[in-house]
Formats: C-alpha cells, sequence, structure tokens
C-alpha cells in the first residue's frame, strides 16, 4: 500500500469528536455494542495503539485484542482523544512506519497492511460517529481509498469469509465510494439510529 497522511482524516475525526455533547453519550451507533461513549473510547484505544504500531514500540497497548473488553471514555477524554489522533497521524507520516513487520490488536502484520488497517479504522469509525450524532460526514479522499482497498481486499478473501466487520452489506456499484466502503464494512449504509 502506497503511504498515506492521515493527518486530514484524524482533524476529521477531532472536529466530529469535539461536536459530542455529553446528553449523546449513550446515544447508539452503528456498532452494535458500542454507544457514542464506547466508540469514542474505541478511537482512544485504537489511536495509542496504531501509533505505537507505527513506531514498533510493542507492547501491551499493541498486543491487547479490541474484543478485550468493551471501551469507554474517561473524564479526560476531550483532550487526549484529540492528542492520540495527532499522535497517531505523526507516527504514520515516518516512511519506516509502513515498512517491516509490526503488531496491532495482538495480531503481527506488516507495516503497510497495519496502516491500511488503521485508514479503515479512522474512516468506518467517522463514519459510525457522525451518523450517530446526525452529522454530515465527508473523509479525507485519500483515507478513504485506501480504507476501500482494504476492505475490498479483506471482502474478497476466501478466509475470511465475506465483511472483515460482519456480512458484506450489498451496495450498488455506482453508489459513491464511502457507502461501498460502509457496506463492505459490514454496515448498512441507510443506518439511521
Amino acid at each position: 500500500m502506497t503511504m498515506v497522511d492521515l493527518g486530514p482524516q484524524t482533524r476529521i475525526l477531532a472536529h466530529l469528536a469535539e461536536s459530542v455533547t455529553d446528553d449523546r453519550l449513550a446515544a447508539p451507533t452503528p456498532c452494535p455494542k458500542y454507544a457514542v461513549r464506547h466508540l469514542l473510547g474505541h478511537l482512544h484505544m485504537l489511536s495509542m495503539a496504531f501509533r505505537d504500531a507505527a513506531r514498533k514500540d510493542l507492547g501491551a497497548g499493541t498486543g491487547t485484542s479490541p474484543d478485550a473488553a468493551v471501551p469507554d471514555i474517561g473524564p479526560g477524554w476531550r483532550a487526549q482523544l484529540p492528542k492520540a489522533l495527532d499522535e497517531l497521524a505523526d507516527a504514520w507520516r515516518d516512511p519506516d512506519a509502513w515498512t517491516g513487520m509490526t503488531r496491532a490488536g495482538g495480531v503481527e502484520l506488516p507495516g503497510d497492511v497495519a496502516g491500511a488497517v488503521v485508514a479503515d479504522e479512522l474512516v468506518v469509525h467517522g463514519w459510525d460517529l457522525a451518523r450517530a450524532l446526525g452529522r454530515p460526514y465527508a473523509p479525507d479522499p485519500a483515507a478513504l481509498e485506501a480504507a476501500h482497498r482494504f476492505l475490498l481486499a479483506a471482502a474478497e478473501d476466501p478466509h475470511r469469509g465475506g465483511g472483515l466487520f460482519g456480512p458484506v452489506v450489498p451496495v450498488p456499484q455506482d453508489a459513491p465510494l464511502l457507502e461501498r466502503a460502509v457496506g463492505l464494512s459490514g454496515r448498512d449504509p441507510m443506518w439511521r439510529p
């Protein structure tokens, strides 16, 4: 995979997170097990884990499966999440992040694949958050392209048996790229709270 600057996408996510009011923290999201607060907690945890994966700083943060527990936010999340997103984007600007082997979510994988995974996470969870909040969402085009390529390859992999996060939701081939990516992720692009 070609190196992608994740900074534009992390800024979009930080802006969305900034718009979350306390009364929306318990709102449902397209992720069945996650309310908005859990999605924000997941974004914070994955930002730190993939930051460390980019740096090849492998430890507990990169060795823990995202399914180990339902994530949540702490009292300082409004300051911590944007900082973690900035650090994530900065770490992936290093060309060395995209080479060699690394680990994230307890899985060993090549650096370029980890970069594709994090682009996917940022794009799809940005859609999840925007949808849960009823906000418009236009992801960074480069991150969206990377996420779509990754999701398409995962959906076509016979060992995965379909979508990465659930069965692929059929979307017309002429639908916007974001809708096609969302469908490949196992989400219904028409989901509403």
